[in-house]
């Protein structure tokens, strides 16, 4: 067990320091430098770093030390690199174009887009089509299911590009779509988030990792702008 948590923390650190070839590290591996609780200046209590990993544990998120984790630099056009699991019967995600603006939009989620991370066997979403782990949530169904078994590592990549976006998970593209045209309009229309004000609308915003309430830990986090 010993030599596992030294090989992750030696990889982790070579990937901080000589991250992949444009790509820049978001998360340095030991600190939530970089991130703060969504609406606030500081990263909640709730998520821990912990060998080499962003670790939320809602044991520790009481009292309002949770919140959603974004990043505090906005992107428009990136490609996104970062590894997730998830504990059983666990859901998170990963959240971007979040227009932060607690003020107007409470939520991550009530402008951003999702990356459904999720234990899709024993979570209630993993019975609901477009909320399973890949999934582009509520709008669009992942072309197949790569994901990994619970508590192993997924890879997952976000590429937005003048609109165009690219979900891939494990390797495998499984999202395909053109952001903020007719018909990625009519997909917000037919989803849960009609009628939001501002979801789905912003191209440039922030990225978040979601508190659900759930266990989930994300390392290897890196951006190509």
């Amino acid at each position: 067990m010993k030599k596992l948590i030294i090989i992750t923390l030696i990889l982790c650190f070579v990937q901080t320091i000589y991250p992949q070839k444009g790509f820049k590290p978001l998360f340095d591996g030991k600190t939530t430098k970089g991130w703060h609780s969504y609406g606030k200046n500081t990263a909640g209590a709730g998520w821990k770093v912990e060998d080499g990993t962003l670790h939320f544990d809602p044991e520790a998120a009481k009292n309002g030390q949770g919140g959603d984790l974004v990043t505090d630099a906005a992107f428009e056009n990136f490609h996104l690199k970062l590894e997730w699991k998830i504990a059983p019967n666990a859901n998170s995600g990963i959240i971007f174009y979040v227009n932060e603006a607690p003020a107007k939009y409470p939520n991550t989620y009530s402008t951003g887009l999702e990356m459904q991370v999720l234990d899709n066997d024993g979570h209630p979403d993993g019975k609901i089509t477009k909320h399973r782990a890949g999934d582009l949530y509520d709008l669009i169904q992942s072309k197949s299911e790569p994901v990994k078994k619970v508590g192993e590592w997924n890879k997952a990549e976000i590429i937005s590009k003048n609109g165009n976006l690219t979900l891939i998970l494990n390797g495998v593209v499984v999202v395909k779509t053109v952001l903020w045209d007719d018909n990625f309009k009519k997909l917000i229309e037919g989803s849960k988030f009609a009628g939001w004000s501002g979801f789905g609308t912003f191209k440039k915003g922030k990225i978040a990792l979601q508190d659900h309430g759930d266990k989930v830990w994300y390392r290897n986090i890196m951006i190509k702008e």
